[in-house]
Formats: structure tokens, sequence, C-alpha cells
């Protein structure tokens, strides 16, 4: 799973500069990305599919963040698509809905087994329209693949259990049905793995799923849908099962207040998040929310160190800082809060910057030019408010969106711009002396989503996974706050939005529940004793 954060994820307007370019410098047109073309893309690509691809929208051209080079144009949905494409997605559900669970699973399979054969290829398709590095693009493939492993046996699994009736002759059980058609909205720093989680588990289940990606991934929104959209045609079944749109705020806005929108997933800014949750709120509707994240790590003076700065490094560098699980606070006891600070500032020196599709490069651009902006004035806010920059801070001189990565010290914990959270590699170190105090403030910030502390006392350990420890989600030991696995539910709480995705018992999201009373005697005895006679 999110998010103006995570791309103001997917309701907000498209950005400036965003219609269509010239084909000819498209970088689609041009031999050394010819790869493109292996993943169906073009000059202008459809950007709704409903079991046939078409949009009659606005064309948007999307960017590459290490170059702010256009890449290829994708035609929008206007209102009218997204709106046949709802009434063909809930017909495509009536069929989907009668296919036997494992059989659904089967089909998730064949579309885990169809990305595994173009990882490589849709993973640099992620480099270079999300900015993220290779292997982190490829990753994020892998994890769709994983979900929908995880998902074909789940498909075998799923269902209520059968309970004691203290009425003879009865039968107690619970029953889980889908709930029907799932919207899912999510943002550029997972294009790929988020929709993954919802979808594959959504499937398994029975739903129908229709998807609006962010628009400035909007190729990358295309591309896996054709992946997809090849299964379900293979299986002869309607490809309106997954349905896409790739839409602004127009779209957005449209599937937040339809009542056809059985559930709506969101992954974004906590301030759209909230504009979601109150829309589909105002109409009685099911909302499943991944929003924002201002997650700490602890370090306590029994910490290994060997194992504290490469996971500091990895949880605040990585992505660029723009993971929802990224590290914004860095906690250290104070008696090794200097030399944590100097090893982790020469580890920052040793990061390599570069095209994130090159195998070399372990840190690439920031998203969008907006986003270097933001980086900019959170910079310069950290210092007015008294803190001091020991690494970074800059834009760096070269094209696209690069910023250094940045470490900032001497605030206090509860700074404002501590407590906000700004998408982009910037770390805020801060020093504490007691146990008690920092497990406060690792939970007095607004966001629930991840946590970490670094140590080797066991007591402290679970008095951290207790009920007056983390307040999070995600809470961890001795491991960085990213990198989640699928086999754990994920999600955060408070303004985090309280949504899970993925594993563990997240698929009770995607269905409904009903109990069931089946009276198998002859008589008519009632419940709690009563007589009514």
């Amino acid at each position: 799973m999110l998010w103006v954060r995570r791309a103001a994820a997917a309701l907000l307007p498209l950005r400036a500069g965003a219609p269509a370019a010239a084909m000819s410098t498209l970088l689609v047109s041009q031999p050394r990305y010819a790869w493109l073309r292996e993943l169906g893309l073009q000059e202008e690509n459809p950007g709704v599919y409903n079991g046939r691809w078409g949009g009659g929208g606005q064309v948007v051209t999307t960017y590459c963040p290490a170059n702010n080079e256009p890449i290829a144009s994708v035609r929008q949905a206007s209102l009218e698509d997204y709106e046949e494409t709802v009434k063909k997605a809930k017909e495509a559900w009536k069929v989907w809905a009668d296919i036997p669970a494992p059989k659904r699973g089967e089909i998730v399979r064949q579309i885990g087994d169809a990305l595994r054969q173009k990882i490589k290829v849709l993973g640099s398709l992620v480099s270079l329209e999300m900015g993220k590095i290779f292997v982190e693009g490829v990753g994020e493939v892998q994890e769709y693949v994983d979900v929908c492993d995880y998902a074909v046996g789940l498909s075998r699994m799923i269902g209520g259990p059968i309970l004691p009736s203290e009425r003879p002759g009865h039968a107690l059980i619970e029953q889980w049905n889908p709930v029907g058609l799932v919207g899912i909205i999510t943002a550029f720093n997972f294009p790929v793995a988020v929709y993954g989680w919802n979808s594959a588990i959504a499937m398994i289940c029975g739903n129908a799923c229709l998807w609006k990606g962010a628009p400035t991934t909007s190729l990358i929104s295309v591309a896996v849908t054709k992946i997809i959209a090849k299964v379900l045609e293979d299986n002869k079944v309607p490809g309106a099962i997954c349905s896409l749109v790739c839409g602004g705020a127009d779209i957005g806005t449209a599937m937040a207040r339809d009542e056809r929108m059985d559930l709506l997933s969101f992954t974004g800014s906590t301030k759209v998040g909230k504009q979601v949750a109150l829309m589909v709120q105002e109409r009685f509707g099911r909302s499943l929310l991944e929003l924002g994240g201002n997650n700490a790590i602890i370090v306590f003076e029994d910490a290994d160190l060997n194992l504290v700065i490469p996971s500091a490094l990895f949880a605040a560098v990585g992505t660029a800082g723009q993971r929802c699980t990224t590290a914004r606070r860095l906690f250290l006891h104070e008696s090794i809060h200097d030399e944590v600070v100097a090893k982790l500032a020469k580890a920052y020196a040793q990061v390599r910057i570069g095209d994130p599709w090159d195998s070399d490069t372990l840190y690439g651009p920031l998203h969008t030019k907006e986003a270097v902006k933001m980086f900019l004035g959170a910079v310069e806010q950290a210092k007015q408010q008294g803190g001091s920059v020991v690494y970074g801070g800059k834009v760096i001189n070269r094209p696209g969106n690069y910023v250094e990565p940045t470490i900032v010290t001497g605030l206090p914990h509860n700074a404002p711009i501590v407590h906000t959270e700004t998408f982009a590699p910037i770390l805020y170190v801060l020093k504490f002396k007691e146990e008690e105090e920092v497990f406060a403030w690792n939970n007095e910030v607004k966001q629930g989503l991840s946590s970490s502390i670094f140590t080797k006392d066991l007591g402290r350990i679970f008095r951290w996974l207790g009920p007056k420890g983390s307040d999070c989600g995600i809470v961890n030991v001795n491991i960085p706050t990213s990198g989640a696995e699928i086999g754990g539910a994920f999600g955060g709480e408070k303004h985090t939005g309280g949504g899970r995705e993925s594993g563990s018992d997240s698929w009770k999201l995607y269905m409904r529940r009903s109990t069931c009373t089946i009276n198998y005697s002859k008589d008519l005895p009632l419940a709690q004793g009563i007589k009514f006679q």
C-alpha cells in the first residue's frame, strides 16, 4: 500500500504540464526504449478497459522522474466511460461470483504466472515512470506475484465456522459472500503492488474490481491491465472482472460517491483519504483506507549498531523516502546519539545515486517536481524550528527530480515539522533518555502505520508489543519500518485509516458475513428459552 504525499493519490488534479506531448519527443518512440512495446505500449494508449479498450477523456502524458522527459500518453476515462465500465463490471460480477472459489484461484494463479513472465520488463517500466530503482521495481512486481500465490491457497480456505447452537435440531453457521464490486484507487509510489494486494484477494473472494491508478503512473496501470486481460480472455471469462479507468479527480470522486461501489479501497494521503471516507460514509458505504505514516525507529543503548545503521539507511533512503512506511523519525538514546549520527552520515555518503534503471544505483529521484519543492520547504522549516542539517538538504544538480538524502538533528520531539509527514528522504534524529518517554513520543503523532525498536532486552520487547507500547499497525523489533511481507495484514491506526490489506484475515474486508440458523427439526424452540404460546 498512498500519497500530496503519495502523489496526492489519484483523487487530486493532474500535474501541470501533463497534456499530451508531441509524438516525436516521446521516449516510447526511441530505439533505447523499444522494450516498452513488449508491454503493448505505444505513443497514445487507451486508458479504459471493461472487456474492450477505449477512453474518451483527456489525453495525458506521463514523464520519467529521472530526466523529466515524456514517456507516452494515455487517453483518460470520461464520466461516460466510467458509467459504462461500472455497468459492465457489475454484469461481469454475476458470472464471476458463480465460479467456484478454487477455480477463481486458478485464474489468479495464471495472472501471477503471466506477471512472472514479464517481471523484468514491467519492473523496468516501474523504474522509468515511477522512479524507484530497478531492484525495487522488480520487487514490487514480485510482491504482486507473491500475493497471487497466497490467494490461490486462500481460495480453498476462506469460510466461516460452524457454531454450537443452544437449540436442539438447529445448526448455526457463518456464511461469507463477496461484496460485489471493489473499487481500487492506488498511488504513484507502489503502482503495481497495492493493486495486487487488493485485486488478487478480492478476486478469489468472488468480487469484480475497478481500478483507478495515479495519473502520473498511468502507463503502469495500462501495462498491468493488459497482462490481466489476456489471462481473463484465455479463460473465457468477462474482461470487465478487472476493469480499468485512468483519470483524475472527477473519476475518483465518482467512485467515492457511487452506491454501486460495494467497497472502495483507497491508498493515498490522509488529507484526501479523509475526503474519500466522508463521501463513502455519507452513502453508508464501505471503505478500506491505507493513508499516511510518520514512522519511527527507536534505538536503545544496548542495540546492535551493525543492525541499526543499514536498517535506518534502508528505511529512510529506500525509494527516495517515498514509502508510506519510510522512517521519518529516528530516536536515539542520548548515550549513543553522536556515534550513531556519525556512522549514519558516513553510510549516507556511500549511497550510489543515479538513473533508477541502472543496476548499480541505490537511490533515484523523487517522483515529481512538486515533490522537490516540498522537500526544500520541509528542510527550510526544520532549520527555522531549530534543526541542524548534518547531511544533505539540497537539490542535486543533474537532470530529473533528484535531492540529497537528508539528516536533521537538534529538533525537539514535538517540533511541528517532525509531526508533519513530508514524502521525501528527510530523517529527523531525536534524543531520548527513558523508555516510557520515547514510547509516548512514538505514539504522539497522528498517524499509526509502522514502528520499530532496536534492543536486546526481552522485557522491553514485550512491553513494546503490549498495550502500552507502540500504537501502530506494524510493530517491529530489530528490523526497519519498511519492507513488510505479504503474509501479514498491512495497514495502520489513527490517521493512517485503520484498513488492512494483503495477508492474515484481510480477506474478510472484501466479503460480507451472514449468521445463518438452520432448523432441521420438527420443533420450534426459541433462543434464550423464551416461550411464546
